[in-house]
């Protein structure tokens, strides 16, 4: 079993850290930490690996690639574990989102949640969701364009339709920020979003606005200071994931 140059002991003890910087930065802004959840993104790593996180107690877990979650999720086969959807999905993947994922995070244009729908009607069970939206207006991002407020009642009509979708639950938004080593240099996207939200909850007051999934390993702290109900964190406790680091995970 490789680890890397990480132990299940090592990966135990970064799991818990995180655990107590996220607590602590939910303190300092006033907030309950209890509000705030920490989705272990495990795309890219070993088995080997997510299962020592599991075993150190995380329960909610983040992948990119259903094609790739899927051998984990069947190997672990952990009732009490929660998979998340966190990457873009290709509508010929969609089914394995619906048959085995617990939530999905980038629901990020109109025709992806009309094809879940339609799955989900089949299979009989609802969805739960988050709105993905592109705050920083990188072309590489996805998500509905987000970066000028004045682009929001563009496409007010497609989150009516989505809203009215009885097998998708939607529960708040998503964002990535573009990238920056600087945590500080993540604030202004994710006050934008944390807005967007307040902005859509007014609008749509029948939805349930109440996530916002921002955040990763380097600004998870920061994310927490504005809002964060969800922060995706990969690296601060599973270490470098092969390949080159995605910015969609943590």
């Amino acid at each position: 079993m490789t680890f890397s140059t990480l132990s299940p002991q090592d990966i135990a003890q970064r799991y818990h850290q995180v655990l107590e910087r996220l607590y602590r930065a939910a303190r300092t802004a006033g907030r309950d930490p209890k509000e705030v959840r920490l989705l272990v993104v495990t795309k890219g790593q070993p088995l080997e690996k997510v299962q020592a996180v599991v075993k150190a107690g995380a329960r909610d877990l983040g992948e990119n690639y259903p094609e790739e979650a899927l051998p984990k999720i069947q190997a672990l086969a952990r009732p009490e574990v929660r998979w998340h959807m966190i990457g873009h999905l290709q509508r010929r993947k969609a089914s394995i989102v619906v048959r085995h994922f617990h939530m999905m995070h980038s629901v990020d244009r109109l025709k992806i949640a009309r094809r879940l729908e339609r799955l989900l009607v089949q299979e009989g069970r609802v969805l739960p969701v988050l709105l993905e939206f592109n705050v920083g207006g990188e072309e590489s991002k996805h998500g509905w364009p987000a970066w000028d407020p004045a682009l929001w009642p563009q496409w007010m009509d497609e989150i009516a339709e989505i809203l009215e979708m009885p097998h998708l639950d939607v529960q708040g938004v998503m964002t990535i920020p573009p990238w920056n080593p600087n945590p500080e240099a993540s604030r202004p996207y994710f006050r934008r979003l944390r807005k967007l939200r307040d902005w859509l909850a007014r609008r749509f007051p029948q939805g349930r606005w109440h996530h916002l999934s921002m955040g990763m390993s380097h600004d998870f702290e920061v994310a927490v200071q504005e809002g964060a109900t969800w922060v995706r964190i990969g690296t601060a406790i599973l270490g470098p994931r092969p390949g080159t680091p995605s910015p969609t995970g943590g």
